[in-house]
Order: C-alpha cells, then sequence, then structure tokens
C-alpha cells in the first residue's frame, strides 16, 4: 500500500487514553459520572449531564443495538477504497451512549435498524479500533 494512502488512525488524548488502554485489552471502558449516574461518552472531563468533574471508568460488556447506519457506495476517502460499500454505523450501547463505529461480518442485505450486535477488537498497526458485529 502506498504510504500516501496509510489509513488514518485515532490519536489519544490524556482524556480518552483510558479509552484506548482499555480496547487495547479488549475491554470497552466507559466513563460514569460519580455524581448523577449518567454514562459519558465520548471521553471528556467533566460529566455531559451536571458538568460534574467526578467520573470514574468502569467496563461495559459492549452488548449493542444498531441505532442507524449508512452503506457508502463511494469511498469516504481515498484510504477507505478498499473497504466500499463501507457499513458506517451508529450503535446504542446497554448503558444508552451511543457510538460512532463499522459494521463488520454482515451483509449489507442484513444490515437492520435495531439488530443486536457485539464488539469486535480490531488490531490495526498498534491501536485497537471498535468495530461491531451481529449476535
Amino acid at each position: 500500500m502506498d504510504n500516501d494512502f496509510a489509513k488514518p488512525l485515532p490519536r489519544p488524548t490524556p482524556t480518552s487514553q483510558p479509552f484506548w488502554d482499555g480496547l487495547a485489552a479488549n475491554k470497552i471502558m466507559i466513563q460514569h459520572c460519580l455524581d448523577c449516574a449518567t454514562w459519558v461518552f465520548y471521553p471528556r472531563s467533566r460529566c455531559s449531564s451536571c458538568l460534574s468533574d467526578n467520573l470514574e471508568w468502569r467496563e461495559v460488556t459492549g452488548d449493542a443495538v444498531l441505532y442507524t447506519f449508512t452503506l457508502t457506495r463511494q469511498p469516504t476517502a481515498p484510504h477507505f477504497a478498499d473497504e466500499v460499500p463501507q457499513k458506517l454505523a451508529v450503535v446504542e450501547l446497554a448503558e444508552g451512549v451511543r457510538m460512532t463505529s463499522t459494521l463488520v461480518n454482515i451483509d449489507e442485505a442484513d444490515v437492520r435498524v435495531g439488530i443486536k450486535l457485539k464488539p469486535v477488537f480490531a488490531k490495526r498497526d498498534g491501536v485497537t479500533l471498535l468495530l461491531f458485529e451481529p449476535i
């Protein structure tokens, strides 16, 4: 593969590092507010509900449902030409948080809002990505 088309990878920040460390250990770590009991995602320094900074990281199962999706017929960027059609998804974890991901191991015709999903930990160039597949 030409280096000009190497796929972009996430760059953890000090705030998001525990999330990425969890994925590297095949665990999904999500922030939980100790003041109002809200699950917080994406990683941040304050609760999205009450603005408290009293957050802790907790492991969750990754049980999810497909909230919405799109099937791309053209690559979203040249880096992803080998993945067309991309199955881009917003999944809702059992805890209620939603996250953007990619669906794998599923035929296009079987992608439906509401299907049950489980996590897939994909190792790529030293980073673990969180993907989802049907149960």
